[in-house]
């Protein structure tokens, strides 16, 4: 094992998950990304794993086999399914997946790669939640994991602060993203209501999330835990 710096990042494939993957690539970390899809980007192609995130066996053995060759000081939990459902209209089956997508692999890979922070001195995990945590339509399942998620953030950073483990989420707005698009039509009245909202008058991009993650990844930022950062152009505000 040499002494390179090494992330995480499960859903790193493509949209935001592949912004953040290139930030940590960009700051000095060597980026392993899980993904059931190959990145769009030839630079993280090299340390891509392909892998459904929702079989445990093979989500702890593509976290293990990095851990055991990889100094990983950073997890960044982003994989993430919607399901968009008004609450009369939502599946139990729904329910279970993302459940354990969302909010199962992220205690999967901290299981594996915390004992690894502390053994190493320390460590960042960020979630990439959603502003979804104030209320938005038709969102019962996927608020649900991400609120839970914010919950389990600040949980773990009392536990693993004293091992210099720090852990943070960061929540994303409006992202025009090609996930957003689907799960909120350009030409539905809803989506215009949305975008019209935006205080700072545009959407976000994924590389406004990359920024905000990049922050509480730094080794600089060994002061924040157990904190959530809104990436909102200003949605959450009022």
């Amino acid at each position: 094992m040499n002494d390179e710096i090494c992330a995480i990042v499960t859903g790193g494939g493509r949209n935001i998950g592949q912004a953040i993957a290139l930030r940590l690539q960009q700051d000095g970390f060597r980026v392993f990304v899980l993904d059931v899809v190959e990145p769009e980007v030839e630079s993280l192609r090299a340390d891509a794993a392909l892998v459904n995130l929702l079989d445990v066996e093979a989500a702890r053995a593509a976290v293990g086999a990095i851990v055991a060759r990889h100094k990983v000081t950073c997890l960044v939990n982003n994989v993430g399914l919607v399901a968009p459902a008004p609450l009369e209209e939502v599946k139990l089956e729904d329910f279970e997946r993302l459940m354990n997508l969302n909010l199962r692999t992220a205690i999967i890979c901290a299981q594996i790669v915390v004992p690894e922070m502390k053994r190493h001195g320390g460590g960042r995990i960020v979630f990439n939640t959603s502003r979804v945590t104030k209320g938005k339509l038709d969102r019962t399942l996927y608020s649900a994991t991400k609120g839970a998620a914010q919950s389990m953030a600040r949980t773990w950073a009392l536990e693993l602060g004293g091992a210099g483990i720090t852990v943070n989420c960061v929540a994303p707005g409006p992202i025009a993203t090609t996930a957003f698009w689907q799960n909120n039509p350009p030409d539905a009245p809803k989506t215009k209501a949305i975008t019209d909202a935006i205080p700072v008058g545009r959407m976000g991009t994924p590389e406004d999330v990359a920024n905000a993650v990049s922050f509480f990844c730094d080794q600089r930022a060994s002061f924040v835990t157990g904190q959530t950062l809104f990436v909102c152009g200003g949605v959450t505000v009022g």
